[in-house]
């Protein structure tokens, strides 16, 4: 099939699903366009602060859309490619974008609050706790992996010694462009904020930012090792986790989302270049063939659960929730924005999942279909896959080859860096939220805290105990339990799922769209999990110290995961068979000193302006 025919029809289909299921779904729960978010009501000028629908949309994107679209759905094309992509297309409309906008939804009618708030509220205070924990450990591990990932793309390569510029250039010059970056978002973020640039002037200048950092970043290359970015990476994360958000992330997210959406412009427009000489077939198999799937079975991997696992971020990711209730929900300035923030970031990071199918099926061809070497060694790694395909169509589009190359390692290691500044900012959250007393988002952090409790809940404690334990699986640990990453990360969702559930009904609203969703994960995972612990069980039966090592810590992790996983969903699943309909509404609106001084201003200038046009 013509992977120009797969682009067209993947992005109607995507269309039609935000435009019909996506507007039903925010018509059937209720959106109300007069109703004064909780950013703009309980400003602080730290988490809680209004922001455009686009500046919204770019961090939600950016932060969501990490390497899960592009690794998650190249390597499950094991199975075929036609299988990723329904379950992109499919996943993605009614599982995924659900979750994501039912998050922020959610946390939008509560003040704001966390997803491990809202189970505090909705399902219990045990519940909670044992979702921070299970969160927390959660972002260790994509900390570790990320950081790994994103340092592995920048490190130089050396012979005998001495730097390899050709084989290390790409990597130094985007190591280069992402430390300009971080101060040139600040700066920016300064700039619009003092001299209230917005709308098209704020995009003008945003992209003249991003043209002439490139631009240095192509002159003067930094090459360090991998430990050397490691350093700098961790050092970056401090200031994404713990400043105020305006003050960097906001901002970054904004360029950054420039920049990936024009390498989604520039994939679509090379592969339709492709197709117009006649180099867009997908020459990849359709379905495995039966051979493929019996060999595949024989090494425990099967369509059914690992498809769905793998292919995460692309159809579902229960990540996206603490996203989406941590922070998104904190921003909103109109419940308006919900559904094209919430919904249409997810619809978007499934057409991206939907370029790593079509790139991967037109590469195929020029691949090893081992994708190793005879020694074993990977020939090609998902992230080179997507990056050779897209640069290749940028170059048939006339640009040049050295800038393609740069520009797709940039956006490469983008992908992870932006999700990591998010999850380093989500788990200095889940580590201060787990230690507080108050439910209520504005007092994790203001309330009277005496002893250890004042210290734990400290916001530079609890990011530099999260950094720190995360740096220490990035040297040691994480690769032997990442194998789980990907059923911990639906049984987030899942958990997700549920709670949403419990909201709807708790609220008076109409929730039988999320039960096929909740059934299906909770199915899906725990299936994954019991394999899982099975396979290890048989290797640990083999015996050796370094199976004991591997194999004994996935098992431990795979226990603990299935463990959480029932207690939090049987306590979900009590509340939502027996708590009444409509017997919680929505929560009276909170107000922050700032926030009520701000609304006050607004409405005053509102008046005032309305008076001048009437006289």
């Amino acid at each position: 099939m013509n992977g120009v025919a797969v682009i067209l029809i993947s992005a109607v289909v995507l269309v039609i699903g935000y435009l019909g299921y996506g507007r039903w779904l925010a018509n059937k729960w209720g959106i109300d366009k007069d109703a004064i978010t909780p950013a703009r009501r309980m400003e602080d000028g730290k988490d809680f602060t209004p922001a455009s629908r686009f500046t919204v949309f770019s961090h939600q994107f950016s932060s969501i859309c990490g390497a899960g679209p592009v690794t998650g759905t190249i390597v499950a094309m094991m199975f075929g490619w036609l299988p990723v992509l329904l379950w992109v297309l499919v996943g993605g409309i009614f599982f995924g974008a659900v979750h994501d906008f039912g998050a922020l939804y959610a946390s939008v009618k509560n003040n704001g609050k966390s997803l491990a708030q809202l189970i505090d509220k909705y399902i219990g205070r045990t519940g909670r706790r044992l979702f921070l924990l299970f969160c927390w450990l959660f972002t260790l591990i994509v900390i570790a992996a990320f950081t790994s990932m994103v340092a592995g793309t920048f490190k130089m390569t050396t012979a005998d010694g001495v730097v390899d510029i050709t084989k290390s250039y790409a990597g130094g010059c985007a190591g280069t462009i992402s430390l300009l970056f971080t101060l040139v978002a600040i700066l920016f973020g300064y700039i619009t904020r003092k001299f209230d640039v917005k709308g098209a002037k704020e995009l003008v200048l945003g992209v003249a930012l991003m043209v002439a950092m490139f631009a240095v970043g192509m002159q003067f290359p930094i090459y360090l090792d991998t430990n050397g970015w490691i350093a700098v990476v961790m050092i970056y994360l401090v200031f994404a986790a713990a400043m105020p958000i305006q003050t960097l992330k906001q901002p970054r997210d904004y360029l950054t989302s420039i920049m990936m959406i024009t390498m989604i412009v520039c994939a679509v427009a090379g592969i339709f270049v492709l197709g117009a000489n006649g180099q867009a077939e997908m020459t990849a198999p359709m379905i495995a063939s039966s051979d493929t799937m019996a060999t595949l079975a024989s090494k425990g991997k099967y369509l059914f659960p690992l498809l769905f696992v793998s292919v995460a971020c692309g159809a579902l990711s229960g990540f996206h929730s603490l996203v989406s209730s941590g922070t998104s929900s904190k921003q909103l300035s109109n419940e308006t924005d919900a559904l094209p923030v919430g919904y249409g970031a997810m619809i978007l990071e499934s057409f991206v999942g939907v370029i790593a199918v079509v790139c991967a099926g037109i590469m195929f061809s020029k691949m090893n279909v081992n994708m190793v070497d005879d020694a074993g060694n990977a020939l090609y790694t998902p992230f080179k896959i997507f990056s050779a395909a897209i640069a290749s169509g940028m170059t048939s589009c006339g640009l040049d080859s050295t800038i393609a190359t740069v520009f797709m390692t940039m956006c490469v290691s983008a992908l992870a860096l932006t999700s990591l500044d998010a999850v380093a900012r989500i788990g200095r959250l889940s580590f201060q939220e787990f230690f507080a007393t108050s439910n209520d988002p504005l007092a994790v952090e203001t309330e009277e805290k005496t002893g250890a409790k004042k210290v734990l809940c400290n916001t530079y404690f609890s990011t530099g105990i999260t950094l720190v334990c995360g740096l220490a699986l990035t040297f040691g640990g994480y690769l032997n339990i990442w194998p789980l990453f990907g059923a911990s990360n639906q049984l987030l969702g899942g958990m997700t799922m549920i709670t949403l559930a419990v909201f709807c009904k708790a609220t008076g609203r109409k929730g039988w769209m999320l039960y096929a969703p909740v059934a299906f994960l909770l199915v899906c995972t725990f299936t994954s999990l019991v394999q899982s612990a099975m396979s290890c069980i048989t290797a640990l039966q083999a015996g050796g110290a370094a199976v004991i090592a591997t194999s004994g810590l996935q098992l431990f992790f795979a226990i603990l995961l299935m463990i959480l996983g029932v207690i939090v969903a049987y306590n979900c699943l009590k509340e939502l068979f027996t708590k009444k309909a409509g017997s919680m509404p929505d929560e009276d609106p909170e107000w922050s000193d700032m926030g009520r001084a701000n609304v006050a201003a607004e409405e005053a200038k509102a008046a005032g302006e309305a008076g001048a046009a009437q006289a």
